[in-house]
């Protein structure tokens, strides 16, 4: 951001303000901007969070992704909480971090490995996204040749083993 742009916010009337906070609600919420976080985000994963009591970043790790929001466990407190993608900071684990260090944002980890047939059996639980972009939770009750059969709250999905992820308990 252009620093003469945030030297003069001061000075913006009230009604400059809240029309400001409407446009960068209105850029954050994009459809596009989420998928894209999305795409970069696994569960599991290592990240930061801009807490905004504080305006600090916290290491927490990935429990959940919703369709609007993820739910991250914060690494020093031990609770849950459902954030906005845009608060999400992506991290590298670095000697730098364990000291105590703000890491700079280094670019992203490729995703991970895209499971096969073998990675999955009869009985366990697994997660996807639906055409919704809402994450589904189900148990395999069949595995096919190119897709696994799962049992999600009383419907039946198939669903191609490169889209299902396990789930890990956090």
């Amino acid at each position: 951001m252009r620093i003469k742009l945030i030297e003069e916010l001061p000075m913006a009337t009230s009604a400059e303000l809240y029309q400001l906070s409407w446009v960068i609600e209105q850029l954050l919420a994009d459809p596009r901007r989420i998928v894209q976080a999305r795409g970069q985000l696994h569960t599991g994963q290592q990240v930061q969070y801009l807490n905004w009591d504080d305006g600090k970043l916290r290491a927490a790790r990935v429990v959940s992704m919703k369709d609007r929001r993820v739910t991250v466990l914060d690494e020093a407190t031990r609770t849950h909480f459902t954030l906005p993608y845009a608060a999400i900071v992506l991290t590298e684990p670095s000697v730098a971090q364990a000291a105590g260090a703000v890491p700079e944002q280094s670019p992203p980890r490729p995703p991970p490995e895209i499971a096969g047939r073998a990675d999955f059996r009869v009985g366990q639980r697994a997660s996807f996204t639906d055409q919704h972009l809402q994450r589904r939770v189900g148990l395999i009750v069949r595995i096919n040749q190119r897709t696994a059969t799962l049992d999600c709250d009383g419907q039946t999905w198939r669903v191609a083993f490169g889209l299902l992820h396990h789930l890990v308990d956090v």
